[in-house]
């Protein structure tokens, strides 16, 4: 007990002197060791046994955490960051080991404990937050359950004070009517709620190290900022060691006291947050930054791509008529109604209203932008606007096709099916993994009868050279690339059958900095070669402003905002969109970050 009360101590004395910091005071040499160091590794070297040969994930890396501090781990997918991160939970996936170097807990080794220690350690002194809430929930117990359970095992109370004690922590992490809400399930959940809860669990132990894997990567804007101010109170109220392992340099930006550099498993660059933002001494960090798509203007890459053309845009270009300038499709008078559940046993069911706008119409070759928060019904209108949800009233009419409720033929069907195609936010999940790329591409190419059967090797060879891979890449499957490149055959296979029209559903959200700068930059090249016309659905406002001609911001199934991309983040109209451009993370708004740390 005198231990614990020690520590805990020294952990207020820890914060104090770290909120100092943030302050701008000057610590004396003696208060400065006083400031112990929580976690720390040593040339931590961590290996995947292979038949052929061992694979090395993280080579020789050096990291410290005080109290009190948010350490930002930045890298590109595959540098080593959520290994590491693992690795000091003790969860490394098999046959990955810690084959040298040491993981220090305040002293302690945690590399010679034995399973049975670290999971006594697992939660209560060390936390985690997974990148995926849904997953990390279990879906078929409450909320509420799940965290009193977590509170009774980690620290040993009666039920009955460990279901207050989760309501308390629901409350303390922004859970509104929360003693109501513990007897829902997480699907009842917004994503940003089931963050919320997933943060408090992390916290039932009251840990002393907290590890944020991705934990915004699939948030919005204004709900990835509520996010991470909780982070960073809860950083500050309770003296924790924070380690943010994202890709994401403007949450670095916005929330790490100090940044850790990855690349391919090894340490490029460390530093303060902001000497490392604006004065980055490695050409990889400048790479790195350089990639991030600016939310202040548009930039020259993104507007005038070098224009790549070949023998493909030519198959790709046959059979388009004369393109106009007229509406390519329109939507009038939309809205989709869902039902809900019954509010009792003899009641009636409701419904929801997710989508309810006028109009809105999409020129030929143009971008149109769909910005909002989760649950605004941006992918809903989107899927209404290319026939994949049936609209409960009103229509949408395509120039070459005609109202989609009239496409009723087969071969109306398969036409406009032709001329519409998607690229999906989960490049994974959207190919089959059990079919080779090559086979992948061909298969709508046969389909849709556009090529001979001896001619199909050559043009899937041709559209993946189109998109930046070799045509031996047709010889593989889906789970031997990058998330980059999957994203790239995604592409390939929409464009596969000389589409028209390309609904982008979140296409770069997955994807790190320069990969998701390289899926722009293509998307954008084609769209100036092929002429096609877009409707882009994102919730990043920076990537939106890059690639869109108009924007339409999108609030509670309504359409709030819509004009030309330029205005609208120059001098938007609606306090919501002002309210969406705000709470934007910038990579240069370090110094205002630190401000208001420093205030809280």
């Amino acid at each position: 007990m005198g231990r614990d009360l020690s520590r805990r101590d020294a952990a207020r004395d820890g914060g104090c002197l770290q909120s100092r910091r943030r302050l701008g005071a000057r610590l004396s040499e003696s208060e400065a060791e006083m400031t112990d160091i929580l976690c720390k590794t040593k040339d931590l070297k961590i290996t995947f046994p292979h038949r052929l040969s061992d694979f090395t994930a993280v080579h020789g890396f050096d990291m410290e955490v005080r109290r009190g501090e948010i350490v930002g781990l930045i890298g590109e997918s595959g540098a080593g960051k959520s290994t590491i991160g693992n690795a000091i939970m003790g969860l490394l996936s098999h046959p990955g080991k810690v084959s040298g170097g040491r993981i220090d807990l305040e002293g302690q080794n945690l590399i010679d404990l034995t399973d049975a220690a670290m999971a006594r350690l697992r939660g209560r002194r060390i936390g985690m937050i997974f990148q995926d809430p849904m997953t990390s929930l279990n879906p078929l117990m409450t909320v509420g359950d799940q965290l009193a359970e977590s509170i009774a095992l980690l620290q040993d109370r009666p039920m009955a004070q460990a279901r207050k004690m989760a309501a308390d922590r629901l409350d303390a992490v922004g859970i509104p009517d929360a003693v109501n809400r513990m007897g829902q399930y997480p699907h009842e959940f917004s994503g940003g709620m089931r963050q919320r809860v997933v943060i408090a669990l992390a916290m039932a132990g009251d840990p002393d190290l907290l590890i944020a894997d991705e934990p915004t990567t699939a948030l919005d804007v204004s709900v990835q900022k509520q996010v991470l101010d909780l982070i960073r109170s809860i950083c500050v109220e309770r003296s924790l060691g924070v380690i943010l392992v994202t890709h994401d340099m403007g949450v670095i930006a916005e929330t790490a006291d100090r940044v850790y550099v990855m690349r391919h498993g090894e340490l490029v660059e460390t530093g303060p947050t902001e000497q490392v933002i604006h004065k980055p001494s490695q050409q990889y960090t400048r790479d790195l930054i350089a990639s991030i798509p600016s939310i202040e203007s548009r930039e020259e890459r993104f507007r005038n791509p070098v224009k790549r053309t070949g023998e493909i845009d030519q198959w790709l270009l046959e059979g388009h008529k004369h393109e106009g300038t007229d509406d390519y499709v329109t939507a009038s008078a939309l809205t989709k109604n869902f039902a809900t559940r019954k509010t009792s046993f003899l009641g009636r069911a409701g419904s929801f209203r997710a989508v309810d706008i006028p109009g809105l119409s999409i020129a030929r070759g143009e971008v149109l932008g769909l910005v909002g928060e989760s649950g605004s019904g941006k992918s809903t209108l989107g899927r209404m606007m290319i026939g994949l949800v049936q609209p409960s009233s009103g229509n949408v009419h395509y120039s070459d096709h005609g109202p989609l409720a009239e496409v009723r033929s087969r071969a109306a069907r398969k036409a406009l099916r032709r001329d519409v195609q998607v690229v999906f936010q989960d490049p994974y999940s959207s190919l089959n993994s059990r079919m080779r790329v090559d086979h992948i591409l061909a298969e709508p190419i046969r389909f849709h009868g556009l090529a001979d059967r001896g001619e199909i090797p050559r043009l899937v060879g041709a559209l993946l050279e189109r998109v930046g891979l070799s045509p031996d890449a047709g010889r593989k499957f889906p789970h031997q690339f990058s998330g980059g490149q999957r994203q790239r055959i995604c592409i390939a296979r929409a464009l596969s059958v000389r589409p028209r029209f390309l609904l982008c559903d979140e296409p770069t959200s997955a994807l790190d900095v320069s990969i998701q700068a390289e899926m722009l930059a293509l998307l954008m090249e084609l769209r100036r070669s092929l002429g096609l016309t877009m409707l882009f659905v994102s919730h990043d406002l920076a990537v939106v402003r890059q690639v869109s001609d108009r924007v339409a911001v999108m609030k509670q199934g309504k359409i709030v905002e819509c004009q030309d991309a330029e205005p609208l983040f120059d001098a938007p109209q609606n306090d919501y969109t002002r309210m969406l451009l705000d709470t934007a993370p910038r990579a240069s708004g370090h110094k205002e970050a630190i401000n208001l740390r420093s205030a809280t």
